[in-house]
């Protein structure tokens, strides 16, 4: 994203091993901030209705697994063969990709239009708290109670696949290639390997810090009135990720 690839690898051209894969590492925290999987991600969570902080935490290192899965599987072939993925395939994938983000953005508008964000506080269990839900779902008017139906992205399994789809196209491309230019294999296996498991956790850190955000104080409060802007925004970059991918709109990231 803005070359900061590059300028991260820059950093790595010695010939230590140590230094190599620590340039990977960094490689790996940065990724996670690209705007495609921030707004992946960042919908995924706010369409839940139960975002208790550790929860976001899970589904945004479940993503990250599945992400750092397919760029092991895609990326190894690239660092020790120098083969490639059929532009058709890149393209197609992230055209996939801009179509998922648009189906958990029109997800989270959805459920918000049903008055799945209402917030105030009440108990669970005899444990006074607050977070955001739909009273037509509440089964017990003093516990609230309610059912939790599984939807998209609402797993860890199901936020897996969303990341599979996600590592095969979006803006890893370039770190790969950074990787592939590293001269001795094994090393550039292992900086492979090492730069999608830190996408994961730089993920994962990402949607704890977002979940723990519209969970607490005012903002969870405000988050009825954030949520079709969120949404809206979402919807936006999927279509321009889109026609980016199919080179009718530039793309910057």
């Amino acid at each position: 994203m803005f070359g900061l690839d590059e300028q991260i690898a820059g950093l790595g051209g010695g010939d230590a091993v140590s230094l190599i894969l620590v340039v990977a590492i960094l490689l790996g925290l940065r990724h996670a901030t690209d705007p495609d999987h921030l707004t992946a991600v960042s919908t995924l969570i706010a369409g839940d209705r139960d975002r208790h902080t550790r929860k976001a935490g899970v589904l945004g290192l479940s993503w990250g697994l599945g992400h750092a899965t397919t760029l092991i599987l895609l990326g190894l072939p690239i660092v020790l063969f120098d083969e490639f993925l059929p532009d058709q395939v890149l393209q197609g994938a992230e055209v996939a990709i801009g179509i998922v983000i648009i189906v958990l953005a029109v997800r989270l508008l959805i459920r918000w239009r049903a008055g799945y964000f209402h917030a105030h506080e009440h108990a669970h269990g005899g444990t006074a708290h607050r977070h955001l839900h739909s009273h037509a779902a509440a089964s017990n008017a003093d516990s609230h109670a309610h059912r939790h139906p599984p939807l998209l992205g609402r797993s860890p399994r199901q936020a897996y696949g969303i990341g599979l789809i996600h590592g095969v196209g979006g803006s890893a491309g370039v770190g790969i290639l950074l990787l592939a230019a590293i001269d001795d294999q094994v090393t550039g296996a292992a900086a492979l390997i090492l730069f999608a498991l830190f996408t994961a956790v730089s993920m994962a850190v990402a949607s704890t810090a977002f979940g723990y955000a519209i969970t607490r104080g005012p903002v969870v409060q405000r988050f009825a009135r954030l949520a079709p802007g969120l949404a809206f925004v979402s919807v936006l970059f999927g279509a321009w990720y889109i026609l980016g991918a199919l080179e009718v709109l530039p793309y910057y990231f």
